[in-house]
């Protein structure tokens, strides 16, 4: 069988199973690009029906380069072509996958299957992070991609022949033909519409599955939130049309007047259901004045209803000024931001269950608990039956195998007796997790469940980068926390000195920060090893297995290291975790980070004697910026990460508070009699950063906010009387006066001691 009549076999049988097909081509580029276009001739795929992936120009077919991959979200084809030789990635591949169109061909070119094991390419290039090289970095993530292509139903696999310019050419070899002999598919139940439907009747009629038509039914329940609030959740993987249903809900909101705000992590992630919204309205006859250049407004004249998107932490900001917020691919945002989109009276949130996008089992995780908490009428809707293509789909369960985008932790009941005392603590070798798909897929989906957003490089990221490893604490043979450690600094004086020049060195999240930021121009030469991610089963959290983790890491790798060390989106609970755990403060970001919304934290746990010197005088050094930042760019840090952070902050000696005679009178006077806190700033802030470093005045958690927010943030009186919920200004003031009190006796001299008995 040659290539076009096997792939002219291939698209007859997608075509009659409403299904996808895989034809991998491998061989010599050139040869496979040709063989790429006698398959897609054969297969009578139309050339706008085409999308190539390749870093090589000049095709009739339209084309991006495979790190553009994003470009194909949202979008059908009839056939994608990934060209392999050049920018591949595990990510170029879940992001093209999705694209194809039941009864449609993924074709993927790549190297010889046995050479490509070998070969080392661009994305490689970016795991070699330094001291390493090219060199170190194993294959072990293609090794698992090219036995999946090999042994998966629906993958068919063709060894391209080659001309040697001598007249003598190799033929071509079907190694698998990958046909099923599967027969054309069930029909699907088609969509209705409930008898009941306050949605218009075209919303309904434009579903194309029952699922999708039961999903906008609940979305119903956003018309009329009640006392309380409404929500509701749709869960989906990939490709079964859960944006386009939130699409057609918030177009049928907008025509009865409601203001919708729609956010997701990129517009891009909500231009499917923008584009369904747009096409209702078009039905419904209801007049549209769009915004073309910005692309994030879509309004109509009905009442004043309208559907905007804003970026996610712009969303939160308004969240309480609009009808109804719709949070797309909601898995991959933070629970902070999530949380602030409760502000608005209905909220909707929409997430992929297993996909690059975000995991909905981490979503259930890390927030059903706060939504359920928060009083509200909740509705849930699952949806399973794919759009794009029929049930059963080889090629999706295909990249769900070779990219791990259903990994998911042990089941409860496997872990549920799970304690300290009854784990052991492993090495998890990349061989061995290559060898063992179950630890792999456990590991990872741990992994997955504790983080906003894992993508598919994050896989081979875990086999094949040189700096990474991971450690385990396992129950019974299950996993049940783990940890991801990348190890940092220990970088040549060549290599420090580009660093402190602002040349980026990957993989050394710490020593680049303190280096370049900072200005440390030793801070890359001490050895470290920073815990990337560190994840323990919900259902044996808070009994003190992330904390045995680490401890356990600690003693193996603590004599080896100068310092242990973490960086992540601050939150109270994290940082309270961490301190817990002997990790201290070095640095607060001043700007939020993209994927966590959060401003990030770094943190250390000295090892050795240059790792606590590294330590110190960060520390120190933190100790004497932060006063002027928190009234500056952290002015809107939450209070209870300033506290949580300086409560972690293990500076040598203690505080300075260089107050004069006269700068006592005035607070002093301020505690104890009838001075005003506005007077001068500078003293307030010194005693309120005192005590928020050292702890030992006994204050409350409100009055310890009031310092923060007032003293540190320079926020205006009203406002800190409402967030603090003061029953009035006065009181505020009187109270901030009361929380100086234990301030001045413990750190007052002389002059605040004599100035105080005025007014005993």
């Amino acid at each position: 069988m040659d290539i076009g009549t096997l792939a002219a076999a291939l698209r007859a049988e997608a075509r009659r199973t409403d299904q996808r097909r895989l034809l991998v081509l491998h061989g010599e580029r050139d040869a496979c690009i040709d063989a790429a276009f006698t398959a897609v001739e054969a297969a009578d795929v139309a050339d706008g029906e085409t999308t190539i992936l390749s870093t090589r120009e000049g095709f009739r077919f339209e084309r991006h380069r495979p790190k553009h991959a994003g470009r194909l979200l949202g979008t059908t084809r009839e056939a994608v072509i990934l060209d392999a030789f050049g920018e591949f990635s595990p990510n170029a591949v879940g992001r093209s996958v999705g694209a194809v169109d039941g009864g449609g061909l993924y074709v993927l070119l790549a190297p010889p299957l046995e050479e490509w094991l070998d070969r080392r390419g661009d994305f490689d290039e970016s795991l070699a992070v330094p001291p390493f090289g090219l060199d170190d970095v194993s294959g072990r993530f293609r090794t698992r991609f090219v036995e999946t292509l090999r042994t998966h139903p629906g993958v068919a696999v063709v060894a391209v022949g080659t001309d040697d310019g001598d007249g003598d050419a190799t033929e071509d070899v079907v190694e698998r033909d990958g046909l099923t002999g599967d027969d054309a598919a069930t029909p699907a139940p088609g969509p209705t519409t409930p008898a009941d439907a306050a949605f218009p009747a075209a919303a309904y009629e434009s579903c194309l599955t029952r699922d999708q038509s039961r999903a906008l039914s609940a979305l119903e329940r956003l018309r009329h939130p009640g006392p309380a609030g409404s929500a509701v959740v749709v869960e989906a993987d990939r490709g079964r049309g859960k944006s386009s249903a939130a699409g057609l809900a918030a177009a049928a909101l907008a025509a009865e007047g409601r203001d919708v705000l729609v956010t997701a992590p990129a517009f891009g992630g909500a231009a499917a259901l923008f584009e369904r919204a747009r096409a209702l309205l078009d039905d419904l006859g209801v007049p549209l004045a769009v915004d073309e250049d910005r692309r994030i407004e879509l309004a109509t004249d009905a009442g004043g209803g309208r559907v905007r998107f804003r970026p996610p932490a712009a969303a939160v900001a308004e969240a309480g000024t609009v009808d109804v917020v719709v949070a797309d691919e909601a898995a991959a945002l933070p629970v902070r931001l999530l949380s602030g989109l409760l502000d608005a009276p209905a909220t909707a949130f929409v997430t992929t269950v297993h996909g690059y996008e975000g995991a909905g089992r981490g979503f259930s995780v890390r927030f059903r608990g706060r939504l359920d908490d928060a009083d509200r009428r909740v509705t849930d809707v699952r949806m399973d039956a794919p759009i794009r293509y029929a049930r059963g789909d080889p090629v999706e369960a295909w990249a769900f195998r070779a990219l791990l985008l259903d990994a998911r932790p042990s089941v409860d009941a496997a872990v549920a007796d799970a304690t300290p005392d009854s784990v052991a603590y492993r090495v998890l070798d990349g061989d061995e997790l290559l060898a063992d798909e179950h630890l792999l897929s456990a590991a990872f989906g741990l992994l997955v469940a504790a983080h906003y957003r894992t993508e598919p490089d994050d896989l081979a990221r875990l086999l094949d980068a040189p700096n990474l490893s991971v450690r385990a604490l396992v129950h019974d043979g299950h996993v049940v926390s783990v940890a991801m450690l990348a190890r940092e600094g220990g970088l040549d004086g060549t290599t420090r000195e580009a660093m402190y020049d602002g040349e980026r060195v990957r993989g050394n999240m710490l020593p680049d920060v303190l280096t370049s930021q900072l200005r440390d121009p030793d801070a890359a030469a001490p050895r470290g090893v920073r815990v990337v991610r560190i994840a323990t089963h919900h259902a044996v959290r808070s009994r003190g297995l992330g904390s045995l983790l680490l401890d356990e890491v600690a003693a193996e790798l603590g004599d080896d290291v100068d310092y242990l060390g973490t960086g992540f989106g601050a939150t109270p609970e994290l940082l309270d975790f961490w301190r817990d755990n002997g990790y201290r403060t070095v640095h607060l970001a001043t700007t939020r980070n993209d994927a966590s919304g959060e401003h990030s934290a770094l943190m250390v746990r000295p090892t050795s004697d240059a790792g606590r010197a590294f330590a110190g005088r960060h520390a120190r050094w933190f100790r004497e910026r932060v006063g002027a930042v928190l009234s500056d760019a952290l002015s809107d840090l939450d209070a209870d990460v300033v506290r949580g952070a300086l409560a972690a902050c293990d500076a040598p000696g203690d505080p300075v508070v260089d107050v004069s005679a006269y700068e006592w009178r005035l607070t002093v006077a301020a505690a104890y009699g009838p001075g005003l806190a506005d007077m001068a700033p500078r003293p307030f802030r010194r005693l309120a950063l005192a005590h928020l470093l050292d702890g030992d005045a006994d204050l409350s958690d409100r009055a310890e906010r009031l310092l923060v927010r007032k003293v540190l943030q320079a926020r205006e009186w009203e406002a800190v009387t409402e967030e603090l919920d003061y029953v009035s200004t006065a009181e505020c003031m009187r109270s901030l006066g009361r929380a100086l009190q234990p301030l001045v006796d413990r750190y007052g001299d002389e002059a605040a001691f004599a100035e105080r008995a005025r007014y005993e």
